[in-house]
């Protein structure tokens, strides 16, 4: 079978979702964003206690019931202190990777709904200043949030309502090139949730139904591991839509799907993965198979936490993962492809 996705459309639901902050655990922005998108072909979203978005596809056999996740948080930060001056330390949430963040724009998230703007700065900040600019060791212990506000001490912004435990989201930066380059932060996971709505698309579109019942799921905590860790007691296969890796012990390229294998975790089930790279071989889709050892899903997140379900992961390989990040929008597509193929297989 063809499929024709529609690039215009995926590349318009990547960057709505990329530009809506949705750090770990900050899911009032981007669920009512997923609400709306689900709408416009005529789905309600339901959720469960952990803040996962569902959208449930009926299909033609009704005996069985499938699962495609896609997570939507991304790594960010968390308000740690204030110090003296003003400055706002920080904890990490996900895996962030401080070389690419230093003097990047950031948004400081507050639980009345306000949101600041900040910077990320490092204590030794410049190099006409600090004699340890250059080698300082970049991590929770050196980097700050300065806000962009007049401040000069800790008062001052406990006084705009931020406070310990508040979230912060880092400015994606999203551009889209003429020759189909997408470079952003957070492509993990928001690449694989745009693919998922334009498999809503295109099987609404065409008037098809998947082969078995089918919950589209958007987990909100798969950057610190417990994403999975529930699923719904009908689903039989979770297959995790996930960032695939490019490396010097991979196949994958920024045009490629990438079939994980492995993780740091755990083999996926043999069966169903040999069943995806099956069908990948038989549609035509540009594709590999890789394993990732420093890497999870939300899918082995479900097996570690005794989910009854059979576990697989694939998704579009990008270059610089958790920095800013770049693929080419054929990989989305690619990976369209494969998660119609598998969701109208038998």
């Amino acid at each position: 079978m063809t499929f024709e996705i529609d690039r215009d459309l995926l590349v318009k639901d990547l960057k709505d979702l990329i530009e809506t902050p949705s750090t770990v655990s900050y899911y009032d922005e981007i669920m009512p964003v997923i609400e709306k998108k689900a709408a416009l072909y005529g789905y309600k979203v339901t959720y469960d206690r952990k803040r996962t978005a569902y959208i449930t596809i009926p299909g033609e056999d009704t005996s069985k019931t499938v699962c495609l996740g896609a997570h939507l948080d991304t790594i960010g930060m968390i308000v740690r202190n204030v110090t003296k001056d003003g400055a706002i330390t920080i904890r990490q949430l996900g895996g962030l990777n401080y070389s690419s963040l230093e003097s990047e724009n950031v948004l400081v998230h507050t639980r009345d709904g306000k949101s600041y703007s900040g910077m990320v700065i490092c204590k030794s900040h410049s190099v006409h200043v600090f004699d340890d600019a250059r080698t300082l060791n970049r991590d929770d212990e050196s980097i700050q949030v300065i806000l962009d506000q007049d401040i000069h001490s800790d008062k001052d912004v406990y006084a705009l309502g931020i406070e310990h435990g508040d979230i912060i989201s880092v400015d994606p930066r999203f551009q889209y090139t003429e020759n189909g380059y997408v470079k952003s932060r957070h492509i993990d996971d928001k690449g694989a949730a745009a693919c998922l709505f334009s498999l809503l698309a295109y099987l609404t579109k065409n008037n098809i139904k998947p082969k078995y019942n089918t919950l589209l799921a958007f987990p909100m905590y798969e950057e610190i591991g417990h994403g999975g860790a529930y699923v719904p007691s009908e689903v039989s296969e979770y297959v995790a839509l996930d960032i695939g890796l490019i490396g010097p012990d991979n196949h994958g390229d920024e045009y490629t799907c990438s079939i994980c294998v492995a993780d740091a975790y755990s083999p996926y089930d043999r069966g169903l993965t040999t069943k995806i790279i099956n069908l990948a071989k038989q549609e035509n889709i540009r594709y590999c198979v890789d394993i990732f050892y420093r890497y999870s899903t939300d899918a082995n997140a479900a097996i570690r936490s005794g989910n009854n379900v059979y576990a697989a992961a694939f998704g579009m390989a990008c270059m610089n993962s958790h920095g800013m990040e770049r693929c080419h929008i054929s990989a989305l597509e690619e990976t369209t492809k494969l998660a119609l193929a598998y969701v109208l297989a038998e």
